[in-house]
Order: structure tokens, then C-alpha cells, then sequence
């Protein structure tokens, strides 16, 4: 059995392209997943967040607060997850 299928550097560095934002405070999110999953994005991630860059910033970021959950069509496995991802703090844990 084989895991889920990793994207390769240069979609990677498209995908990191793509989600570029105009408020610093999504770009702070998007790097910090990056940082941490970067080298090993999977196609699942990489569907999950294409999704999430179609939502206007302020909606993008009350997700990334928990001002709001996903819903309709950005309620499935895929967007849940890497949300998740997104606001987990592992850096945060490290330092403490």
C-alpha cells in the first residue's frame, strides 16, 4: 500500500506561488505551513488549499482564527484538514 502522492518541487513552488496573499496576516499562516509541509505536500493538501485561496483574505483569515468553520462547498476532508494544518502552532510548542 502506498501513501498519498507528494507533489514535486516545481508544483510546489506553483502552488506556493498561488497562495500568496495581500494580507500579511494569511501570508504568516501560508508560511508557516509551508515551512513545516513543504517538502512533502501531498496532492489532498495541495486540492485543500487551492480551495481555501479562492476565498476572499478576510473570509481566509476568520478560518485561520476559528472566527468561522468551512462550510458548503469547502466542508469536505481535504480543506478540514489542511486547515488544520494551517492553525496548528508547532513552532509556538517548540519555544515554550
Amino acid at each position: 500500500m502506498t501513501g498519498p502522492t507528494v507533489l514535486g518541487e516545481r508544483e510546489t513552488s506553483i502552488l506556493r506561488w498561488r497562495c500568496r496573499r495581500g494580507l500579511l496576516e494569511n501570508d504568516i499562516f501560508i508560511e508557516r505551513f509551508f515551512d513545516t509541509y513543504g517538502a512533502n505536500v501531498s496532492e489532498d493538501q495541495a486540492f485543500g488549499l487551492t480551495l481555501l485561496m479562492n476565498l476572499p483574505d478576510n473570509d481566509l483569515l476568520d478560518l485561520f482564527l476559528r472566527r468561522r468553520e468551512p462550510a458548503g462547498e469547502l466542508d469536505i476532508a481535504q480543506v478540514r484538514a489542511v486547515l488544520e494544518q494551517l492553525r496548528s502552532r508547532p513552532f509556538a510548542e517548540a519555544r515554550a
